[in-house]
């Protein structure tokens, strides 16, 4: 199965008053998968691109809590969509397979990043070629 077509937006619960808004994302519930691992990326400018790679097993949410970026993500066999995240209550779903890139940051960003696994070097695919060789067999 082609995990590029399993990427999807999420939404999650967004509850507030007048004292502010709060954000609630449960793993295995609002988050497919068991967290295993939380990152972000903040402080880089608009024409850094982060990521640039792909991972065998680790499944991701990204939501910029802060700002917004670009996600661009790839199948390796031509096919590519970009996803424009701005609302701290939306999120991309990325499964494990599919080549992703971060961009376009805003001067506020902040990109919350949720993974499935702990790091592990061997995860990641960094050479884009290498990636479709390994995803097209």
């Amino acid at each position: 199965m082609n995990n590029f077509l399993n990427v999807k937006m999420l939404e999650f619960n967004s509850i507030g008053d007048e004292r502010g808004k709060l954000v609630v994302c449960e793993g295995e519930s609002d988050i497919p998968f068991a967290l295993k691992r939380v990152f972000y990326i903040y402080g880089s400018s608009g024409n850094v691109v982060r990521g640039n790679h792909a991972n065998r097993k680790s499944e991701f949410v990204l939501i910029n809590v802060s700002g917004s970026s670009k996600v661009k993500i790839k199948d390796g066999k031509g096919n590519e969509m970009i996803y424009f995240l701005n609302r701290p209550h939306t999120g991309i779903y990325i499964p494990a397979m599919v080549w992703k890139e971060m961009y376009d940051f805003s001067a506020d960003s902040v990109l919350l990043c949720l993974s499935s696994e702990h790091y592990n070097q061997d995860d990641y695919i960094r050479d884009y070629e290498d990636y479709k060789r390994e995803q097209n067999g």
